[in-house]
């Protein structure tokens, strides 16, 4: 008989259904859910279908990430409402406006455990399979009705395997793999499949650059993207928590839609854009173009190993006066223990400015939005025309390393021209 993959085992074990295939469709029982300010919207659509109280509040995660500090009256309006549900429904995992991110929190705090059911009122919970887990997004009216019944119906993904190996050259990080394996799948590549990596490189990889893998492969049309949870994982969680957690691995002659092999060894730094994630060229190719603004960030690439790589660049630089250079932790903890290091002392000296940890530009809320025909270097995962401000901008995607190195030079750059 075929074997399985993490995602049937998952999804089944969820549904209370061990033998789940790809295809099927089941009623899950979710282990974590989570929303950021779209929660009032989960919560319009909650309060119509006449429920006092969610079914589990202990499982539910709010964070304010996306527009904070406030930018708008509306928006602190809202704020001020999710507040208010938060008190009524005493929903303790709360994280205010300043703490990070959303995805990044999830792992970070170590709400996301191994072998979880993780639904998210964002596209980028998918992050969260950094650490074993399948996690996905769903709407906020289906969010609602997960919180009046703690079940969801799912359709078991296809899985694309994704082998990884080889050495990580010079200047090469997690991003660029990402990048380069958008230019293979496309937009739609992985259209509601459950991606899967594997391979003798996953063991050198930390937790944030697995969750740079994960955070991207929503740009490829993922429903899910997972990482094995192996000695890594489990170090990530040592001293954090005392309970135990499950672990899946797929079996031998489990069924795949693909597979995908990945020599990193040969690989170059690499630039997408811009208008469309998949529209990668290396850097090479790319050199020159001259940039407005550099931005490093996001739930892909706002953790603390970004930030060193960025000030390992920044430090003694200065940033071109005809280019503005933008940072945003991923979090408050990130932020702090930038600061502790001198991270965040090399890139204010360079000419940098640092942001309050959340989403802001990446998104185009606020914080960096770019004008008309500017041209901005971003460690974020989109690029499509608006994204970050004016619908005629250019956007295009880097490693932290690349920006940081292009917001030097003023023009997107070969971050190994520039690294000690």
């Amino acid at each position: 008989m075929t074997g399985r993959t993490i995602a049937e085992k998952i999804i089944g074990k969820s549904a209370g259904y061990p033998e789940a295939r790809e295809g099927q469709i089941l009623e899950a029982s979710p282990d974590l859910v989570m929303s950021h300010e779209n929660t009032f919207l989960v919560n319009k659509s909650f309060s119509e279908l006449g429920k006092e109280r969610p079914w589990d509040p202990e499982k539910i995660v709010i964070v304010l990430d996306h527009r904070t500090p406030a930018n708008t009256t509306q928006t602190a309006t809202v704020h001020s409402k999710i507040r208010g549900i938060v008190k009524d429904f005493g929903i303790s995992k709360f994280f205010d406006a300043g703490e990070g991110i959303c995805h990044q929190l999830l792992v970070e705090k170590r709400l996301a455990r191994p072998g979880q059911l993780i639904l998210g009122t964002d596209s980028h919970t998918i992050t969260a399979g950094a650490i074993g887990a399948f996690a996905t997004g769903i709407g906020a009216t289906e969010m609602a009705g997960v919180w009046a019944t703690g079940r969801v119906w799912l359709k078991v993904p296809r899985s694309i395997m994704i082998n990884m190996f080889g050495t990580m050259p010079k200047g090469v990080f997690a991003k660029d793999i990402s990048l380069y394996l958008a230019g293979i799948m496309g937009p739609s590549g992985a259209e509601y499949k459950c991606m899967e990596f594997t391979g003798e490189l996953i063991p050198s990889m930390s937790i944030s650059g697995r969750m740079v893998l994960c955070n991207m492969c929503m740009e490829m049309g993922a429903e899910g993207a997972v990482m094995p949870c192996d000695d890594v994982t489990r170090a990530w969680y040592q001293g954090h928590t005392d309970s135990e957690f499950a672990t899946f691995s797929s079996d031998e002659n489990a069924r795949y839609d693909n597979w995908i092999d990945i020599e990193v060894d040969g690989l170059t730094p690499m630039v997408s854009g811009p208008h469309k994630v998949e529209a990668v060229k290396s850097v090479e190719k790319m050199e020159g173009i001259v940039i407005d603004q550099a931005f490093i960030g996001t739930c892909t690439n706002g953790r603390l190993e970004d930030l060193e790589a960025a000030a390992m660049i920044l430090k003694g630089q200065k940033v071109s006066p005809n280019c503005r250079l933008i940072v945003a932790p991923a979090s408050r903890d990130i932020l702090t223990e930038a600061a502790d290091r001198g991270y965040v002392q090399s890139i204010l000296k360079a000419g940098g400015t640092i942001l309050p940890p959340g989403c802001g530009p990446c998104l185009g809320s606020h914080g960096g939005v770019l004008g008309p025909k500017e041209v901005c270097i971003s460690s974020g995962n989109r690029n499509f025309p608006g994204r970050m401000g004016s619908d005629i901008a250019e956007i295009y995607l880097a490693s932290p390393a690349t920006v940081a190195a292009s917001a030097i030079v003023g023009r997107i750059t070969d971050p190994r021209n520039v690294m000690l």
